[in-house]
């Protein structure tokens, strides 16, 4: 087994938000979320503590046999008691993320998706797997035009996004890490046998964008630029198509495992 992984900050700086690791039993991957201002008032310790906590937590449940779902809920459990004396974990701009994880064990690989992070298995004389949840993009892309022409940071811009922020786990929503364990009912689990698998990663919505918000390749196409590139170039080709295009940028994060 042989893991690469690749992370780029999508702000000049601004710190990465994103987190990603792996162990023997598995990888998790941490997609942050920021972007308002003020957050700092709510979480003295900010998004990045949160990331890393959670993605600490996750990476130490993995070796056990507890299934997935459950692993998430404790963990969020977890970091939620670290911080809750003394930040407001329930306010609606308090740190969350989107997560991705990958277990092997026992014949098997394992995962989960809860928000905007994706999983891509590829498998032997098959198409690719692919696990995402995109009721978070699709609620997501119904504020891009409302937010076009107001000026970031403004208090438009900030009620705006406060609106997006409150359809989170809540029903007709989208779900995330956050506070709240029982958010872990909503996450997209399953499972396959690993003879089928050849390649397995996760990736921050930054670096998928490659293929579901750019549709320069399809899936299939990203694996192979990853067998042949790796991470690193699939997050070159994201920044430059950005940069082109003039496209707001987000942190990119990439576990591969090949």
């Amino acid at each position: 087994m042989r893991v690469t992984m690749a992370t780029d900050a999508g702000h000049a700086g601004r710190t990465n938000e994103d987190f990603a690791g792996a162990v023997a039993s598995g990888m998790v991957l941490v997609d942050g979320a920021g972007g308002i201002t003020g957050v700092e008032k709510v979480c003295r310790h900010g998004v990045t503590w949160y990331a890393t906590r959670l993605g600490g937590a996750l990476l130490g449940g993995l070796s056990g046999d507890r299934s997935l779902r459950d692993v998430l809920a404790e963990s969020i459990e977890r970091v939620t008691d670290q911080h809750r004396d003394t930040c407001d974990v329930t306010h609606p701009i308090s740190p969350f993320a989107a997560v991705a994880m990958l277990r092997f064990s026992d014949g098997l690989i394992e995962h989960l998706v809860l928000g905007d992070a994706v999983v891509l298995v590829g498998r032997a004389g098959a198409a690719p797997f692919v696990a995402h949840d995109p009721r978070e993009v699709v609620i997501a892309r119904s504020f891009e035009a409302r937010l076009k022409g107001v000026a970031e940071g403004s208090d438009e811009y900030r009620r705006l996004l406060l609106e997006l922020r409150g359809r989170r786990n809540s029903p007709g929503g989208f779900w995330v890490a956050k506070d709240d364990p029982h958010v872990v009912d909503e996450a997209v689990c399953g499972s396959c046998p690993a003879d089928e698998v050849t390649t397995a990663v996760l990736l921050s919505n930054g670096a998928s964008r490659l293929v579901d918000t750019f549709g320069r390749t399809d899936w299939a196409g990203l694996l192979h630029l990853l067998e042949t590139g790796g991470p690193d170039e699939v997050i070159r080709r994201v920044r430059e198509i950005e940069a082109r295009d003039g496209v707001a940028t987000d942190d990119a994060t990439i576990v591969f495992r090949s």
